[in-house]
Parts: structure tokens; sequence; C-alpha cells
């Protein structure tokens, strides 16, 4: 997947640990950052459950780094929950969910389940994914740390985010960005209301912006082709350098920030909406996501 912001700071991952006996969920695993973060932390010890929509790619990338493929589409929540069974049946353990899929959708469409497509694909189903393995954590985090880790954007500064309007049905448009810096504002709150929650169990819970990724991610906007006309195809990190961060987040023995901190990059306390640090918004978007997923906890 990737972002849109500043490039990230790949900073220093020499102190990042091996991932020998861990599990590890990578959702968006398929390209991008996801599938370089897969790939990497299969390549320290883990074992990834390699999660994406494309049938052929996904199964490539876990043939490839050892992995197992679980297929889903992020759109609809009957494949979330095959998802998490699937998950559970499969793994006793788990010690990382990264929830790094997601997107931009050009134009305004809805869900089969009723939900306009880039909230439900960038903060519905992944709170529906981790309100259904959040149990397993639990387990997990009884023994071990545990972490849950939000693939969020610089983007979250423009986002506003309305738990009575969280479809953006009153709002503008505009080629799906509002929609998406909402959906990437939800990111943070999420993470910000799961860490409260959590907390004292042994689940950390973080939320960064992996930079400006030179990926597929929302190509066929107009401002993207702009941008990338602009930089002569050369615009933004690798997705490499955008992965750096979720495999620190990952893998490093210590963050050394408290649950519920955004990074940019490598650099904690990231810039946020001023609606990022509402912890009464952040129980409310948990509240109406619980109503919208049919999934209260």
């Amino acid at each position: 997947m990737g972002d849109t912001g500043d490039m990230a700071n790949t900073g220093d991952v020499g102190n990042t640990g091996d991932m020998v006996g861990r599990t590890v969920i990578v959702t968006g695993a398929s390209s991008g950052i996801g599938r370089a973060a897969a790939t990497e932390l299969a390549a320290r010890g883990a074992d990834v459950a390699v999660v994406g929509r494309n049938p052929d790619r996904t199964r490539e990338v876990a043939e490839r780094i050892g992995g197992t493929a679980f297929l889903a589409d992020f759109d609809r929540f009957d494949d979330i929950r095959r998802l998490a069974d699937a998950l559970l049946n499969r793994y006793g353990r788990i010690d990382v969910l990264a929830n790094n899929a997601g997107g931009l959708v050009k134009k305004r469409a809805l869900t089969a389940d009723g939900h306009e497509r880039t909230i439900q694909s960038n903060h519905l189903s992944p709170f529906l994914l981790t309100s259904l393995l959040l149990p397993r954590l639990e387990e997990s985090a009884a023994t071990g740390p545990v972490r849950i880790i939000q693939t969020a954007s610089a983007a979250n500064v423009f986002g506003r985010v309305r738990p009575g309007d969280l479809d953006l049905r009153n709002r503008a448009w505009l080629g799906g960005w509002p929609a998406y810096c909402a959906a990437k504002l939800a990111n943070i709150l999420f993470t910000v209301e799961l860490s409260r929650r959590t907390e004292g169990t042994g689940i950390e819970a973080y939320a960064f912006h992996p930079g400006f990724v030179a990926s597929s991610f929302a190509a066929d906007t107009g401002l993207m082709r702009l941008a990338h006309v602009v930089g002569n195809g050369n615009l933004g990190s690798s997705p490499e350098e955008g992965a750096a961060a979720l495999i620190h987040l990952a893998s490093v023995d210590e963050v050394g920030s408290a649950s519920g901190t955004y990074f940019d990059g490598f650099k904690p306390n990231g810039r946020t909406s001023s609606g990022a640090g509402d912890t009464a918004l952040a129980a409310r978007l948990w509240s109406v996501s619980e109503r919208a997923t049919g999934n209260p906890q």
C-alpha cells in the first residue's frame, strides 16, 4: 500500500530483534510495503500469515517467503470473519497483527455491507479482524509481548471523523481524498482506544506513517498522476523503505514509546489532526464501529 505525505525517516533498524518462533499476521501483504514487511519478517525467522485479496500474488509471496497464504476481500465482512476463523484455527499464538490493508477509492461506492469502501477497507474491516482475534491476542500476551500495528498516514492531518456520518454520505467526495484522510485518522483513533482497552494485558498498539511510497496506491487519481509526472516517475520511497518502520515496530525488543503512540516513520508523536487526541471521539468511534461491524466487544 502506498501513502500520501513526507518520505519516512528510515532510521537505524539495527536494534530490531530476530523473530524466530513468533507468529506475525500481515494484511495487504501481496504487494507494496505489506509484501516488503512480510518478506523481511520471514527472513528474520517469523512464521508469517500473508493476507491478501489477489490469489496469485498472495500465494506467490507466501510460497517465496515460506509463509501461509490467506485470502480475504476487505470490502466484505463475511470474508473478514472467515479469515479470522482460518487464522484462529491455524495459529495457537499470535505475536504481531499488522493491519496494513487498505487504499483509496476514486469513485464513491458502497460495499456489500452498505458502507463506503474506503472507510470499510481501511478501518471497519481491520477493526472487525482485530476484535475477532483479540481474545487470542490477549491469551498470547499472557506469556510474551504482543503488538497490534496500524498503517496510518500523515494524511490524517486533513481528516475529519464524524461518528454520525462515518460513510461520508453528507460530504463532498473530491476524488476520495476526504474519505481516505478520515480513514487514516480513524486508524489513529482506533489505536488510541485499543491501547486504553488493552492496558495491563501485555498488548501494545501503535500506528505509523510509512512515508510517501512509490507504489500503485491511488495511481488512477488525477492528483497522483500529476505528482508522478512532476517527479518523472521517481516520486516517493521504495516499498522496502516504507516498510522499515513497520518491521521495526513488529520486531524491536522495546519500542520505547507508550502504547497508543503514532509514529511518523521512526519518529514518535508524529503530526496529527487535532481530533487525534480526542479520547471521547475515539471511544465514540469504537462504539459506532462495533455497531457497523456487528461485533460488540
